[in-house]
């Protein structure tokens, strides 16, 4: 079988990859028609409809639909098809045999995010790492997202990667995570609003309680008062949760498709 090498919409050259990978990149939208690729042999790229092995491919699609590599363009009109056990399984097999460069990435993820989140803690200065963390999570989760992303297509990709999205869409990272979880949290604001009424007039008396002495009783009135604002708000709470849920899913890939197709926030 044989191997091409690729330039991709970046200019740059990806592969060896093999004809199924191209045939499979194609099928996804990341190739078309004039994307310039070499054989091994080849010394010069070509047009990958110059290659007679692929013309199959191009007779059963309609010119001038094919979305360019690391183009959105195109991109929102494809349906799809979800298939979780698939999912999973190539999930589990993408970890698997990339463990070094994908373990460690997480790692290093999840160490700056437990560090920033311990420093958070510190009184007064702590407040600027909690606005600095703010400010990185979306940025450097894409990022995480790009480096697992290259993995799966079999592009180069490197553990640095996990950066990307500070230099790729840093913008763009920061307002999708901002926008998204602003929009699930006004999802809660009645329950929020019934835990305020409720709780406002006895924040005295609960404040109390955290200062009670080992052993001390605390004082049953205020403690009925809080079961009782707990138990009204929950209701409203659940009702809450349902659209806060759903929302939150429909929009787990909005960082991957701002780091990945190039989309604005509002769009992915």
């Amino acid at each position: 079988m044989a191997n091409y090498i690729i330039i991709g919409g970046d200019g740059k050259e990806y592969g060896p990859v093999t004809t199924n990978d191209v045939r499979q990149w194609l099928a996804e939208g990341r190739l078309n028609a004039q994307s310039l690729v070499k054989a091994e042999s080849d010394a010069e790229f070509r047009p990958l409809e110059k290659f007679p092995e692929f013309a199959d491919a191009f007779a059963a699609q309609t010119p001038g639909i094919i979305a360019p590599l690391k183009s959105s363009a195109g991109f929102l009109e494809r349906d799809y098809e979800l298939d979780l056990v698939g999912c999973i399984t190539n999930g589990w097999e993408l970890v698997k045999n990339n463990m070094n460069r994908l373990f460690v990435a997480t790692l290093f993820y999840l160490l700056i995010e437990m560090a920033i989140g311990g420093l958070s803690n510190i009184p007064i200065v702590g407040a600027i790492f909690s606005i600095a963390n703010f400010v990185i999570s979306g940025p450097l989760m894409g990022g995480l997202f790009y480096l697992f992303i290259r993995v799966n297509r079999k592009e180069p990709a490197q553990v640095g990667d996990m950066f990307a999205g500070f230099r790729r869409s840093f913008g763009q990272l920061f307002l999708g995570t901002f926008i998204q979880g602003l929009l699930v949290v006004a999802c809660m604001i009645p329950f929020l609003i019934i835990l305020l009424v409720k709780l406002l007039p006895i924040l005295p008396q609960i404040s109390q309680l955290s200062h009670l002495q080992p052993g001390a009783t605390p004082d049953k009135e205020t403690v009925n008062a809080l079961v009782s604002a707990l138990l009204t708000g929950l209701p409203v709470g659940l009702l809450c949760a349902i659209p806060a849920t759903y929302l939150g899913v429909c929009w787990k890939f909005t960082l991957p498709l701002i780091i990945d197709k190039q989309m604005d926030f509002w769009t992915a």
